[in-house]
């Protein structure tokens, strides 16, 4: 039980935060030869994933309390819809402007935390349901998970900004990848906890 939930936690970090390698190592190539670029990238990561992981866990603790349990499998909905809204946007070619988000901003802690919770709306909406269809510890598991692959994000996105091919083909793939990721979750969210009679 405890190996799945770390398996699924995993993926599920994997596919809510691709597009944040293209964010962070627009940071590190903007903080490049600026000493110290490294340890404020990290810690503003790390602040604003914090703040993306608190609003999630109260948002499904609310939700969990206040909502009747045949309700819960619908959040299901919230997933699927992110996933057709960025179908729907990769398909009119409505793709992000990456270096707008950073454009004219100091490397600073707090210019990364406020980038990375911004930029994790759709985590929220994608863990909010995910938290609610399992139980605590396993809520305990995922919320580990992300924090110790945050840092391996941070690493990774140091290593791609280094390196620009592998840099370009995140970015041609991450739109097709991310709402299939998204829809396929929606879905099982809602057929696993018997959503519409599935």
């Amino acid at each position: 039980m405890i190996l799945s939930s770390i398996l699924q936690a995993i993926g599920l970090f994997i596919v809510t935060n691709i597009d944040d390698v293209i964010v962070l190592s627009l940071f590190f190539a903007r903080g490049a030869g600026q000493r110290g670029t490294t340890a404020r990238i990290v810690a503003g990561q790390y602040l604003g994933f914090a703040g993306i992981l608190g609003a999630a866990v109260l948002v499904a603790l609310g939700a969990g309390t206040f909502l009747p349990s045949e309700a819960i499998p619908y959040f299901g909905l919230i997933p699927l819809a992110l996933g057709l809204w960025a179908a729907w946007q990769a398909w009119r070619g409505d793709d992000d402007d990456d270096d707008a988000k950073i454009e004219g901003k100091n490397v600073a802690v707090w210019t990364v935390a406020a980038v990375t919770f911004a930029n994790g709306g759709d985590n929220i909406g994608v863990y909010v349901p995910v938290f609610l269809s399992v139980g605590p510890g396993a809520v305990v598991a995922y919320c580990v998970v992300f924090l110790v692959l945050v840092s391996v994000l941070v690493g990774l996105a140091k290593f791609v900004a280094t390196r620009r091919p592998i840099a370009e083909a995140l970015e041609r793939w991450e739109h097709i990848l991310f709402p299939i990721v998204l829809i396929g979750l929606g879905i099982f969210i809602l057929v696993s906890g018997g959503a519409f009679g599935l």
